[in-house]
């Protein structure tokens, strides 16, 4: 391990109550200029249908993240002996405009991707993976999209709007931001509004996988299709916390029972080992809804595992 790596606090430096309020207590910095990967808090929820809260999911995940330690004890990854990682806070939403949240977020994006990392996103609603999508194809051209969810947010509007966080992925698509052959939707469930909702991404070439699909099952056999499909293409992971069932995840804007387990989740993450991930997210976390906390612990666990199987993570 190299010295010149920025380290999380540990719990016996400083009580894990105490210390500085980035993810994992890792150092702040003010810009990606350096870093391998960047930890970004996108903190909206104006994007939202249904309950509110996810404007305080960031700052809430960064409390929770306090309890991870630096190495995974199952993976043996170890991320920040390899990479150079920063918390470089939160983009500066305009809580009273979500068409002017949507530019300045991608705007916030492209100077981070000026520089050669991996941003990986605390959210705050889905509508955000848009914005962020538009940046990283700027850079790296339709990507691979492993996206994990309890709804396929592909409506073509939401009260009107184009844009909401029911709508991300039907814009993405539309405007050749991903690769439809290769985007994957998996945990998706629940009630809908056509007997055919679900079929609309199969239509357009996306992989879904429902989660009555994988019930008391493995993902690690899904997880070894996606990789053996996508191999070095560039890839994009988006995880909306709402993809686990609610008693996992309570903390939420819009569950949906019959979800996936926390192991499954897991799964996910760690089956994207060997990926070119050039970018990823964890959305629709509602500190209001979720008095234990432990829906951001869960998250924070989730982001952390996303660390461990970027490339240069990997790469050892």
């Amino acid at each position: 391990m190299s010295d010149s790596y920025n380290q999380p606090l540990g719990g016996n430096e400083m009580p894990r109550f105490a210390g500085p309020g980035t993810f994992m207590r890792l150092p702040s910095a003010a810009d990606a200029q350096g870093l391998d990967a960047a930890l970004i808090g996108i903190p909206m929820d104006i994007g939202a249908s249904w309950r509110s809260g996810t404007r305080f999911g960031p700052k809430q995940i960064r409390a929770e993240s306090t309890m991870l330690r630096p190495y995974n004890m199952w993976t043996k990854a170890a991320p920040f002996a390899h990479m150079q990682v920063a918390d470089i806070g939160d983009v500066p939403v305009n809580t009273f405009d979500l068409k002017d949240t949507v530019k300045r977020i991608t705007d916030f994006y492209d100077e981070v991707l000026k520089h050669d990392v991996v941003p990986v996103t605390m959210g705050g609603d889905h509508t955000l993976s848009l914005p962020v999508l538009r940046s990283i194809a700027k850079k790296h051209g339709p990507v691979a999209l492993i996206h994990v969810d309890a709804h396929a947010d592909i409506n073509d509007h939401m009260f009107g709007n184009e844009i909401a966080h029911g709508t991300p992925f039907r814009r993405a698509y539309e405007e050749g931001l991903i690769d439809a052959a290769n985007t994957f939707q998996i945990g998706l469930r629940g009630t809908g509004y056509e007997a055919d909702d679900f079929d609309t991404g199969r239509s357009w070439g996306f992989t879904v996988i429902q989660a009555e699909e994988v019930w008391y099952k493995s993902l690690a056999p899904v997880m070894d299709k996606v990789r053996e499909q996508v191999k070095k293409r560039p890839v994009y992971l988006t995880f909306d916390i709402d993809s686990l069932d609610p008693s996992v995840a309570p903390g939420t804007g819009t569950p949906e029972f019959g979800g996936l387990t926390a192991s499954q989740g897991f799964e996910i993450v760690r089956g994207c080992a060997g990926l070119n991930i050039v970018g990823c997210d964890l959305v629709e976390v509602s500190p209001p809804y979720d008095p234990s906390g432990n829906t951001a612990v869960m998250a924070a666990n989730l982001l952390y595992e996303m660390l461990c199987v970027l490339p240069k993570a990997q790469a050892r």
